[in-house]
């Protein structure tokens, strides 16, 4: 296995521990989760702050949120799609909020220079769009509003104190909160 190799199995394989234990995860517990000696750990990174470093980087880039949205089948229903897109976008938000904690972050996280940062607008609204006349808003609004809905749900204030299931955040994201539709007119 080269150098690359390695230091991505090791990242893979780090990025859990560090949402479990934070900045006190130890070289040990890194080298027995991984099946490796803990000097293969120092020679692949240098230090485990480094590796600490690169494994929030790799977890943090967007690129495997388009990814998996991009990888949304486009025969699905529209209630099909919007599910997914509503879980996937929940579970990076709650992800990348476990992660901030684990680290003893506040805020939001580091953006990366040169990353669109409406890029999975664009990705999702590809994906809508050929359902835009079952929509009242456009495909690339869909998706504002729901990162919205998703990333609020994905805060421990919010999503711990009523866990509210996917079902329910896409009923309530297609519905609203009327009984029926308001009568137009007079």
């Amino acid at each position: 296995m080269g150098l690359v190799e390695r230091q991505d199995m090791i990242i893979g394989v780090v990025i859990p521990l560090i949402i479990e234990h934070g900045r006190d995860l130890t070289s040990k517990q890194i080298a027995e989760a991984c099946g490796i000696a803990e000097g293969t750990i120092f020679r692949a990174f240098g230090d485990k702050e480094t590796l600490i470093t690169k494994a929030v980087e790799r977890y943090l880039d967007p690129l495997a949120l388009r990814t998996s949205l991009r990888s949304i089948d486009a025969d699905l229903s529209l209630d099909d799609k919007l599910r997914t897109i509503m879980g996937l976008l929940r579970d990076r938000f709650s992800g990348v909020i476990r992660m901030m904690a684990a680290l003893g972050r506040q805020g939001p996280p580091p953006r990366r220079e040169g990353d669109p940062t409406n890029d999975f607008a664009v990705v999702i609204g590809e994906l809508l769009a050929p359902h835009a006349d079952e929509l009242r808003i456009s495909p690339e609004e869909v998706a504002h509003f729901a990162r919205v809905l998703a990333f609020t749900t994905a805060l421990p204030v919010f999503g711990d104190t009523i866990p509210f299931t996917i079902d329910e955040l896409l009923d309530l994201f297609k519905h609203g909160v009327l009984r029926t539709a308001p009568k137009e007119g007079p």
